[in-house]
Formats: C-alpha cells, sequence, structure tokens
C-alpha cells in the first residue's frame, strides 16, 4: 500500500515538474527513424528449455535406477505406525505455513 502511495506521487511529481518543450517534431522523426523492434525468440526458447528439462527428467530417471527410490520410499511410510504419519503431516503443515507466514510477512514490508 505504502509503495503505491509512493509511485502515485513521484507519477504526478514527475508529470507536473516540468511541461512539455516543443521541439518542432524532432522527437516524431527520431522515432519513425528507429528501426523496427526485434521479435525476440521466446518461442524457440520455451521449447529449449522444456526439451533440456526432458532431458534431465529422463537422465535423473535412469541415474536413479529408474526411479526404484520412490517405491522404496512408499513401501516405508506403508509400515510406519500411523502415529508417525500425523506427526509427519503436522511437521510439514507448520513448515508449509511457517514459509507462507514469512513470505506474506516479507512481502508486506516490501
Amino acid at each position: 500500500m505504502k509503495q503505491v502511495n509512493q509511485e502515485d506521487w513521484l507519477d504526478r511529481e514527475l508529470r507536473e515538474a516540468a511541461p512539455y518543450i516543443d521541439d518542432e517534431g524532432f522527437t516524431a522523426r527520431v522515432l519513425q527513424q528507429l528501426p523496427p523492434p526485434r521479435r525476440s525468440h521466446d518461442l524457440l526458447r520455451a521449447a529449449i528449455l522444456l526439451g533440456m528439462t526432458f532431458l534431465a527428467s529422463v537422465l535423473a530417471y535412469v541415474v536413479s535406477g529408474g526411479g526404484r527410490f520412490v517405491s522404496i520410499t512408499f513401501e516405508r511410510l506403508a509400515v510406519l505406525p500411523a502415529l508417525w504419519i500425523f506427526v509427519l503431516a503436522l511437521a510439514s503443515g507448520l513448515v508449509i505455513a511457517a514459509v507462507g507466514a514469512t513470505a506474506a510477512v516479507s512481502r508486506d514490508r516490501g
């Protein structure tokens, strides 16, 4: 909220600071002579990023023994007593809540 007020104040000050100086069309002529903006290669960048992510995922799967660690972890969780599962769920919830509260407080200060 405070940041929005500062931006409004700064915007108002910049608009009221100095009147427009007539340059007899100089600015318009310069802008017309500028080359057109380059087209970005966002699609190519996205395809490369997606491809590299897929390749890294496949590599991690192969290196980890075909994802066997996931099934081993589920087997270990399945034999845990219900109390331990409740404690793990509670601890996870508290950690997530603490991270969320920290993010909210830091965002409110900024």
